[in-house]
C-alpha cells in the first residue's frame, strides 16, 4: 500500500486513512520546494526589474523597457491556463507524484536558461523574444504547479489538522520569493558595478536549477496519496474506467465550485501580486511619478524582505488557527480589511517616511497571509477526489491570469499614464469585494473529509475513536 496507510492496515477500520507524521512531513516538503523555485524566480525577476530592462530592452526608451519587463512577467500568466487544461487532468488521470516531478523540473529549467540570454547590445530584438519564451516555459509549467501542489498536501493530511499542513505550502512561497529577493538585492551590494550589471545578477537565475532538481528527489521517492490510490482502486473494480473526468465534464458539473474557487484566487492573488510583484517598483520609481515621497531603495527593499521573513513565521499559527475556528473567518477577514484599509495602506505608502512605509506595507502583508494560510486548504475541498487536480488547476489558473498575474503591468500603465498614485488602492477594493461574494455560499470545511475522500486522522487510535462515533465512510 502506502506509508499512508489504510486504517485497517494499522488495526483501524478500513474505511479512514492514517497518514503518519513522518509521511506527512516528507509530503509537505517535496510540495513545498516546488513552491520555493516557483517563486524564486518570481522573486528574483521583481527585485532585479531595473536590471532586466537595462539588459534585455533598447536603452533609449525607458517607459517602453519598463513595459516591455512587466510585460516578460505577465505573459507566464497568460500560458498558465494552458498549463492548467493539459497538466491538471493529466494530474487526476496518471497520479499527482508523476505530473508534479514534471512541472518542477519545467520551472527550474525556463529559469536556468532565462540567465543565459545575451543582453539586447549583443542580440537585439532576439534577447525579449527569448526572455519571453523562457517565460513561457515557466507559466506553462506552473498552470499545473501550484493547484497539484495543493491537492497534495491536501490528500495527504488528516482531515483536522489540514489548515496547519496546508499553510507550509505559502510557507514555500514566501521563503522562495523572500529568498529570490534576498538574493537580487544583496549580489549588487557585494560586488563590482561592472559585475553586477554584467553577469552577477545571472546568479539568481542559475540557483533554480539545483533548487528544482532537489523537488524532483523528493517527489519520486513519495508514492501517490492515499485519496488518489483510493481512487484508482475503484475504478479497477468499475471493469477498468479511468480515473478522472474529462474537461467538459469539469466545466458543465463543476462549474460553481469553479466559480468559488476563481473570487478566492482573485482576492488572494490580487493582494499577492500587489505585494510582491508592483510594490517594489510603485516604491522605486512610481511614487515620485505620482507626486509622492519615496525612501531610499534599498531601504524598500530590506523592508519588503523582512516582512516576507516574518510572515513566514505567522502563517503556520493562522493555518492551525483556521483548523480551531474555520477557515471562513479568516477569508472574511482579510477581504472586508481589504475593502476598509486599502486607500490608508496607499496613503501612508506616498509619505516618504521609512516607519510609515512599513505599517503600510506590513498591514498589507498581514492581509494576504490571512488568505495565504487558509486558501490551500479551503480551495481542494471544493472539488472531489476524480476532478480536484483538473477543477483547482484550470479555475485557479484561469482567474490568477486574468486578474492577479497581470496586476504589475496594470498599475503601471495606470499610474503613469493617469499620474494618480490610488489605482492599486481600487484593484485592492475589487479584490474584497470579488472575496466577499465567493465566500457567500462557501461551506466551511475545517476538519471535514476531503470530497468523495475517507475520513483521515494522524494515528491509529483517532481512527478507532472515529469509528466508533459514526464518523467512517466517504465524504
Amino acid at each position: 500500500m502506502t506509508e499512508a496507510m489504510e486504517a485497517g492496515s494499522s488495526g483501524a477500520p478500513d474505511n479512514i486513512t492514517v497518514t503518519d507524521t513522518p509521511t506527512m512531513k516528507r509530503a509537505v516538503g517535496a510540495a513545498a520546494v516546488g513552491n520555493i523555485t516557483e517563486w524564486f524566480d518570481f522573486g528574483v525577476y521583481a527585485y532585479l526589474a531595473t536590471t532586466i530592462e537595462a539588459n534585455f530592452f533598447p536603452p533609449d526608451n525607458p517607459t517602453l523597457a519598463q513595459v516591455g519587463t512587466f510585460a516578460g512577467f505577465a505573459v507566464s500568466f497568460l500560458v498558465r491556463p494552458l498549463g492548467g487544461l493539459f497538466f491538471g487532468p493529466l494530474g487526476d488521470r496518471i497520479g499527482r507524484t508523476k505530473v508534479l516531478s514534471i512541472t518542477v523540473i519545467m520551472m527550474a529549467v525556463g529559469t536556468f536558461l532565462l540567465g543565459f540570454i545575451p543582453p539586447y547590445s549583443a542580440i537585439g530584438i532576439w534577447a525579449p523574444i527569448l526572455l519571453v519564451l523562457c517565460r513561457v516555459v515557466q507559466g506553462f509549467s506552473t498552470g499545473g504547479e501550484y493547484a497539484g501542489a495543493m491537492t497534495f498536501i491536501a490528500e495527504y493530511s488528516p482531515d483536522r489538522r489540514r489548515g496547519f499542513f496546508g499553510s507550509f505550502l505559502e510557507c514555500g512561497t514566501f521563503i522562495g520569493y523572500a529568498l529570490g529577493a534576498t538574493v537580487a538585492t544583496v549580489i549588487p551590494l557585494v560586488s563590482s558595478p561592472d559585475f553586477a550589471s554584467t553577469w552577477a545578477w545571472r546568479i539568481p537565475f542559475f540557483i533554480a536549477l539545483p533548487l528544482g532538481i532537489v523537488g524532483v528527489y523528493l517527489r519520486v521517492k513519495l508514492e501517490e496519496t492515499p485519496a488518489f490510490q483510493t481512487l484508482l482502486s475503484e475504478s479497477e473494480e468499475r471493469e477498468g474506467s479511468q480515473a478522472g473526468a474529462s474537461i467538459k465534464k469539469l466545466f458543465v458539473t463543476y462549474w460553481p465550485a469553479m466559480l468559488t474557487a476563481g473570487g478566492l484566487v482573485v482576492a488572494w492573488n490580487i493582494t499577492n501580486y500587489m505585494l510582491t510583484s508592483y510594490m517594489p517598483t510603485f516604491l522605486e520609481d512610481n511614487v515620485s511619478a505620482v507626486g509622492g515621497k519615496a525612501i531610499d531603495t534599498t531601504t524598500s527593499q530590506i523592508i519588503q524582505i523582512a516582512i516576507l521573513w516574518i510572515a513566514v513565521l505567522i502563517i503556520p499559527v493562522l493555518g492551525m488557527y483556521s483548523d480551531r475556528i474555520g477557515r471562513k473567518p479568516l477569508l472574511i477577514g482579510g477581504s472586508v480589511a481589504l475593502i476598509v484599509l486599502a486607500f490608508p495602506m496607499l496613503y501612508v505608502l506616498q509619505t516618504g517616511s521609512v516607519l510609515l512605509v512599513t505599517v503600510g506595507l506590513a498591514v498589507m502583508g498581514l492581509i494576504l497571509i490571512l488568505f495565504s494560510s487558509t486558501c490551500p486548504s479551503t480551495l481542494p475541498a471544493l472539488f472531489p477526489t476524480e476532478v480536484r487536480y483538473g477543477g483547482l488547476s484550470i479555475s485557479f489558473n484561469i482567474f490568477v491570469s486574468a486578474f492577479a498575474g497581470t496586476t504589475s503591468l496594470l498599475m503601471t500603465g495606470l499610474v503613469l499614464g493617469t499620474g494618480w498614485g490610488y489605482w492599486p488602492a481600487v484593484y485592492l477594493i475589487f479584490a474584497g469585494i470579488v472575496g466577499l461574494v465567493a465566500l457567500l455560499k462557501l461551506r466551511d470545511t475545517a476538519g471535514r473529509p476531503l470530497p468523495g475522500s475517507n475520513p483521515s486522522v494522524s494515528t491509529p487510535e483517532e481512527a478507532r475513536e472515529l469509528a466508533r462515533a459514526g464518523g467512517g465512510g466517504h465524504s
